[in-house]
């Protein structure tokens, strides 16, 4: 079985993340979805609540693409919790230039840590390129229209934060 493992803070999950999930359960046959716990970041919606989002919102995946999903929340090294969950790949999504020069970073490093574990990149489509969970969060915070950039229900979840 190949197993994938796609981290991220998800913070809020976007259309951008759903895209590299939804193109990722073409490669492997489980996917596990690393929630960082990341306390530095600050998050928005604490574990619990972006774990809840993340699982509802792949749902649907599992029946559209066979892959079995598995969100997973972790707080340990990126090459620790592909050891935990048993993953050989490392997914991780692209928008622009800047994020690749970061990645390429953290695959050194996490190659040197185990070179087993091979990362892919995949682009995210061109019209969830510019969608950063950040910039999400900001034009929610200022009363801005997001239903371009989450689902539904992660929009009201913003709008619940925010109070509007």
């Amino acid at each position: 079985m190949r197993i994938g493992l796609y981290p991220g803070t998800f913070d809020p999950i976007t259309l951008g993340h759903l895209d590299i999930i939804e193109r990722a359960c073409l490669l492997v046959d489980r996917l596990v979805i690393g929630v960082a716990i990341n306390r530095s970041k600050g998050p928005l919606f604490d574990l619990e609540e972006r774990v809840g989002m993340v699982t509802a919102e792949t749902a649907a995946l599992t029946a559209r693409t066979g892959c079995e999903i598995v969100v997973h929340p972790f707080e340990n090294l990126l090459i620790n919790c592909a050891h935990e969950v048993g993953a050989s790949i490392i997914v991780r999504g692209l928008r622009a230039v800047a994020d690749f020069e970061y990645e390429y970073q953290m695959v050194g490093m996490n190659r040197a840590l185990d070179s087993s574990i091979e990362t892919v990149f995949l682009m995210a489509e061109a019209r969830y390129q510019p969608i950063a969970s950040k910039l999400v969060k900001e034009i929610a915070r200022l009363g801005g229209d997001v239903s371009k950039f989450v689902t539904p229900d992660v929009k009201a979840r913003l709008e619940g934060k925010y109070g509007g």
